[in-house]
């Protein structure tokens, strides 16, 4: 940008012209937001974008012109004066959002496993349970189903012994004989 037509478009925002105005934004805005980037955070990012900061560094600098405007003499000290201001700004920006970025936590705080996965079986391991259940009721004598019912409810071997009125010893051999009989099917060893 040329010294005479900065200080004509100076002129003219004293003014309040408009148009002077976008051409000085037009100009500086692309320095601006780059020094608002470099100062952001990836997770500032998500609240703001640099934009939002060099829109409210214009809302201050128009403000400000159309009072009493401060004294510009050169381009450099536009610029300077422009840095200082987005600075300000992006530091009042921080101040806003700093007990937010401190109260927030990110999803995954367990070492790579997600919070949000649940603790219960997922809808195809309860299917293939309840086939598993059908096929050991099939297989199983009818007068040890009691006794598959208590197992499958997670009952240690004393208890499921004391229900019954089996001998534990004897409960443990009824269960490995139906997992043998689950595992090598009838069909299979003829």
């Amino acid at each position: 940008m040329n010294p005479q037509p900065l200080e004509e478009l100076l002129a003219q925002m004293r003014a309040g012209d408009v148009r002077a105005a976008e051409q000085v934004l037009l100009a500086y805005e692309p320095e601006l937001r780059l020094i608002v980037r470099r100062r952001l955070s990836r997770r500032l990012r998500a609240k703001f974008d640099s934009l939002d900061v060099v829109q409210s560094v214009w809302a201050h600098v128009l403000g400000a012109f159309r009072s009493s405007g401060p004294s510009i003499d050169s381009a450099a000290h536009l610029r300077n004066y422009l840095v200082r201001v987005t600075r300000n700004c992006l530091i009042d920006r921080l101040r806003q959002y700093r007990t937010a970025l401190e109260r927030e936590q990110p999803p995954l705080e367990t070492g790579g496993t997600s919070a949000l996965v649940s603790g219960q079986p997922r809808p195809s391991e309860v299917a293939r349970a309840s086939e598993l259940w059908d096929q050991l009721l099939t297989i199983c004598p009818p007068e040890h189903h009691e006794l598959l019912r208590l197992k499958r409810e997670g009952l240690p071997l004393a208890a499921i012994a004391a229900s019954t009125g089996l001998h534990e010893d004897s409960v443990r051999r009824i269960i490995r004989k139906l997992a043998r009989k689950l595992a090598f099917p009838v069909e299979l060893i003829t």
